[in-house]
């Protein structure tokens, strides 16, 4: 198995919740990169987003990926913009596994149109946003060791199928 398995991939397309799944099968401890952001500031990253910036808030996002990809055996999830720097894509690959969770716009839109900790989508048209920000994190996303899209998948079956091919893709 792999020393980490990182997932990535833009908000809204089960890193949390596929992630939480995936570490409990395998025996792994699950790491959200935000739950531990927030932790570390003391505030949550709308705040952080409000009242500091998006830089400052990516600069405390790389401190604690470093922090915790020093550890084995876990499911990281990290942020939806975690692969814009290249300093964490680096120690992503150097770490463990990289999965990039995808989705259709359409079906993100659906899945966290209704939730207001998205300091990204605070704009009068989430769906252009969240397709514009797709498109700017594309090549990013498509340097990961494995897609899997979710837009039609249980986490069950999104599980299933990450095991399978991580058990593939270490062989």
């Amino acid at each position: 198995m792999f020393k980490n398995i990182i997932l990535t991939g833009f908000m809204g397309v089960g890193k949390t919740s596929i992630g939480t799944r995936l570490a409990r099968d395998l025996g792994y401890t699950f790491v959200d990169t935000d739950e531990l952001i927030e932790a570390d500031q003391r505030i949550t990253i709308t705040e952080i987003f409000s009242t500091f910036s998006e830089p400052y808030f990516r600069d405390v996002e790389t401190r604690i990926i470093r922090t915790v990809l020093e550890g084995e055996n876990q499911v990281v999830s990290t942020g939806g913009g975690a692969v814009i720097r290249e300093e964490n894509r680096k120690v992503f690959k150097e770490t463990g596994i990289v999965i990039c969770l995808t989705a259709r716009s359409e079906i993100i839109y659906e899945r966290i149109k209704h939730e207001t900790h998205r300091p990204l989508l605070k704009v009068n048209d989430p769906m252009a946003r969240i397709r514009e920000l797709l498109e700017n994190r594309a090549n990013f996303y498509n340097q990961a060791d494995l897609i899997i899209d979710t837009s039609e998948k249980s986490v069950d079956e999104a599980v299933r199928e990450i095991k399978e091919k991580v058990r593939y893709a270490r062989c």
